[in-house]
């Protein structure tokens, strides 16, 4: 499930935590809800629109292979710094997966997607 509206993006960043990595900075704020939803987003600053929706892509995968172990209740907003460009799938799925586990967001049990 993603974050889609405006506002949803800005209750994260105003209540939310962030943790930084030099590819994208992840934001989190418990939602109360039974699913964790995610939310993507890329600046100008990243550069023009191809290389913004690329960025995307490539967290979007990441956030796709690394959600069952994310446990359930929060939304989650993705921000692609620049450097993200340059890294490979494999070394953004590797970030991720370290930004989540300092964030104490990653659950070490596999959890079942429906």
């Amino acid at each position: 499930m993603r974050l889609r509206r405006p506002a949803e993006f800005r209750r994260v960043w105003a209540t939310g935590r962030s943790w930084a990595h030099p590819l994208f900075i992840l934001w989190a704020v418990p939602n109360n809800l039974t699913q964790t939803r995610i939310g993507l987003t890329a600046s100008r600053k990243v550069g023009n629109a191809v290389a913004r929706n690329r960025a995307r892509r490539l967290l979007r995968e990441a956030a796709r292979l690394l959600y069952p172990y994310i446990p359930a209740g929060w939304d989650i907003v993705l921000v692609a710094r620049g450097y993200l460009l340059a890294a490979s799938a494999p070394q953004v799925v590797a970030a991720l997966e370290q930004v989540l586990k300092r964030a104490e967001l990653w659950e070490t049990q596999k959890m079942e997607c429906s």
